[in-house]
C-alpha cells in the first residue's frame, strides 16, 4: 500500500508573483498551509507585506517587467529564505478592453511587458539554480483567453497564448535535468479584482461561455497550483491545465 500523500511542501521555498491580492494571494496562502516558506512579490509592497505577515512569509517589492527589480527581489528571498524550489508566475494585467483598431502600440507593449516578458525574466532568474539542484517546480498562470481568444482583449489573449508556448518550450528544455517540471494553468473567469478593469459586457460574454454558469474561485485555482507545485507531480510537465468550468473542451 502506498504511503499517505498530502502534497506537503514542508521546508520548500516558494515565490509567488502578484501575491498581494486575488489568485496570487490565495496561492500563497494555500502553499503556506502545506508547509512552504513563502515570498510574496508584488509592486504593492504594503499589501504584499500584509499577506506575508498573515502566513509567516516575507514580502519584496518587484516589477516583473524589470530584470534589475527581479534580481534585487530574488536576492532578498534567497538571503532570508534560501534557494528557490517553487516559482508561481501569477502577476498579470488585463490591459485596455478595445478592438484592435482602437489600440495603440503602447497598449500591447504594456501588457506584453508584464504578462510575457515578466514570465520570461522570472523563469530565467531561477532556472539556473533549479538545474544545479536537480529540482524545481514552475507554474505559469496563463488564461483560457490564450487558447480561445477573447474579443477586445487581443494584447491579453495573445500574451497568455505566448505564456503557454513558453511553458511547453521550457519544460522540454529542462525535462532531462532532474525532477524539474514546468506547467501552466488556464483559468476562465475567476472572481478577482482584475475584473474591475473589464467592462460588464465583456464579463458577461466570458461568463456565458462557461457551461457551469458561474465564475471560478481563487481557492479552486490555488488547489490546482498546489498539486503542480508538489513533489507528487513529478511526471507532469509541459502541460496547460484548464480550470474553466467546462469552457475548454480540448
Amino acid at each position: 500500500m502506498p504511503s499517505k500523500i498530502f502534497f506537503r511542501l514542508d521546508g520548500q521555498v516558494a515565490v509567488v508573483t502578484g501575491a498581494a491580492q486575488g489568485i496570487g494571494k490565495a496561492i500563497a496562502e494555500r502553499l503556506a498551509a502545506a508547509g512552504a516558506r513563502i515570498a510574496t512579490l508584488d509592486l504593492n509592497l504594503e499589501t504584499a507585506q500584509r499577506v506575508a505577515a498573515a502566513i509567516g512569509g516575507m514580502a519584496a517589492r518587484c516589477d516583473v517587467s524589470n530584470a534589475d527589480s527581479i534580481g534585487a527581489a530574488l536576492d532578498e528571498v534567497r538571503q532570508q529564505l534560501g534557494p528557490i524550489d517553487i516559482l508561481v508566475n501569477n502577476a498579470g494585467i488585463a490591459g485596455r478592453v478595445l478592438p484592435l483598431w482602437e489600440l495603440a502600440e503602447e497598449d500591447l507593449d504594456r501588457v506584453y511587458a508584464v504578462n510575457l516578458k515578466g514570465v520570461f525574466l522570472m523563469c530565467r532568474s531561477v532556472i539556473g539554480e533549479m538545474i544545479e539542484r536537480h529540482y524545481g517546480r514552475i507554474i505559469n498562470v496563463a488564461s483560457i483567453a490564450g487558447k480561445e481568444g477573447n474579443p477586445s482583449l487581443i494584447p491579453y489573449s495573445s500574451t497568455k497564448a505566448a505564456v503557454i508556448g513558453l511553458t511547453k518550450s521550457l519544460a522540454k528544455e529542462v525535462a532531462s535535468k532532474g525532477d524539474l517540471t514546468v506547467n501552466s494553468i488556464s483559468p476562465a473567469v475567476i472572481h478577482t479584482p482584475i475584473l474591475d478593469d473589464i467592462p460588464e459586457s465583456t464579463r458577461d460574454y466570458m461568463l456565458s461561455r462557461i457551461p457551469m454558469g458561474r465564475m471560478g474561485t481563487v481557492e479552486e485555482v490555488a488547489a490546482l497550483v498546489h498539486f503542480l507545485a508538489s513533489k507528487e507531480a513529478s511526471f507532469t510537465t509541459g502541460q496547460c491545465y484548464d480550470i474553466s468550468g467546462g469552457r475548454a473542451t480540448y
